[in-house]
């Protein structure tokens, strides 16, 4: 009988473990938080603010979970048609509307999860185990294999492990004891830092269901407003290190109305309040080049933010994760797994470094390649303002439905360069 071992029971270790379902006899998840009850926890800070699944996220979401949508709309999530339901700015500057046939679900990440959590304990073979801890990882005698994982002081054997534990993860660590190379990070240290709160949507409906802001370095400061099951709004702001967003009731709502966007205004200042201001930071993107190292344990993968943590503004870390199960769905040789999710980190790890870079405070190198793109993306968002079809085109390619030549075709650069 086969034994997957998944570590972590985060998005990205709900999405390993369903895709491990139809290969492995059984399947056993372990978390070191206790997941008896629902909502926001400790070991996902990011969870009580603004999250995103992007269209290509929620297309693999569906096919990975049949009936996703239907049932989490339902229990109240919001589907949103993500430029014609959304307000996109510029800074101040609004996109010309149009509707894109793209689909974003609105909903907390708690909510998500907690979906998520529930159809996999519910599969053949799967077990969910909150309250567990794992210490390390078991090896034959060589340490060529990995056999196992030490889950509190328990030796779980498996014939595979997949570490899922997120940012602060220890495969590095783990590895390094093991006598095996360490992989590369490359780093970008945006500082990014963020400022949430909740709000009543009752009485309180702005023409749009929802706002989100483009940073750029004229205005190096945003706002996402989205609609969530329980009728509420949730809002997050987003500044850099030096410039970040307080969470005292005035200065938040001082912050939030810098750009002098009605809609936001409209939340801000007319809907009941339902949670104090709460901060969160991400100092830096962090990806771990797995796919370059020469030797590996059979039996061992890092997955999800194990491999690639993206500034989150972008929003692309959990549709990344869902892509990076359809890959560990037929592939969990540790050699051809890194190489196949290498190709699904590349672009979107290009694109948020890209954006990183163009903000004058961000350390890093601007290769010609960095620079020229930045310039060109600064003109496609000018002409987003009056050209509904470059709009549509710029949100095709950050939500990972087409490649960023998309943004070359004929008939957006005669609209880019006009």
């Amino acid at each position: 009988m086969t034994h997957a071992i998944v570590l972590g029971a985060g998005i990205s270790g709900l999405l390993a473990a369903r895709a491990l379902s139809e290969g492995f006899d059984r399947v056993s998840v372990f978390d070191r938080d206790d997941l008896a009850g629902s909502g926001p926890r400790k070991g996902v800070p990011q969870g009580r603010h603004a999250h995103a699944m992007l269209a290509k996220g929620l297309e693999v979401l569906e096919e990975l979970f049949p009936g996703l949508t239907g049932e989490l709309t339902a229990a109240g999530a919001v589907p949103v048609d993500i430029h014609g339901d959304f307000a996109w700015h510029n800074g101040p500057n609004p996109m010309a509307r149009a509707r894109s046939g793209l689909t974003v679900l609105c909903l907390s990440r708690p909510a998500l999860e907690d979906y998520l959590r529930g159809r996999v304990a519910k599969l053949p073979g799967v077990e969910v185990h909150g309250g567990r801890v794992a210490t390390g990882l078991l090896t034959n005698a060589d340490r060529s294999v990995v056999t196992g994982a030490r889950v509190d002081d328990e030796h779980v054997t498996a014939d595979l492990v997949v570490d899922a534990t997120g940012r602060g993860n220890r495969a590095p660590a783990w590895l390094a004891g093991l006598g095996y190379a360490v992989p590369v990070e490359e780093s970008v240290h945006a500082g990014i830092v963020y400022a949430t709160r909740e709000f009543e949507r009752g009485g309180v409906h702005p023409p749009s269901l929802g706002v989100l802001t483009g940073m750029s370095p004229a205005f190096p400061f945003g706002v996402a407003l989205l609609p969530q099951e329980g009728d509420r709004w949730i809002m997050t702001l987003c500044g850099l290190a030096g410039d970040a967003p307080p969470i005292d009731a005035e200065g938040f709502a001082a912050y939030a109305t810098r750009l002098g966007i009605a809609d936001v205004a409209d939340v801000v200042f007319g809907a009941p309040p339902v949670t104090e201001p709460r901060a969160f930071r991400v100092p830096a993107s962090v990806r771990r080049r797995f796919e370059r190292l020469e030797r590996h344990p059979r039996g061992f993968l890092a997955f999800g933010d194990a491999l690639c943590a993206f500034n989150p503004i972008y929003g692309q870390g959990m549709t990344v994760a869902a892509q990076e199960a359809l890959v560990l769905r037929t592939v969990t040789d540790p050699a051809k797994f890194y190489a196949a999710a290498a190709k699904v980190i590349d672009t979107p790890w290009e694109m948020a470094v890209g954006g990183d870079l163009a903000f004058p405070s961000v350390p890093g190198r601007r290769t010609l390649k960095v620079r020229i793109l930045n310039r060109y993306l600064a003109r496609v968002l000018r002409a987003a303002e009056h050209h509904p079809e470059v709009a549509l085109a710029f949100h095709r390619v950050v939500n990972l439905v087409a490649p960023p030549g998309h943004l070359f075709s004929a008939p957006v650069l005669r609209r880019v360069l006009h």
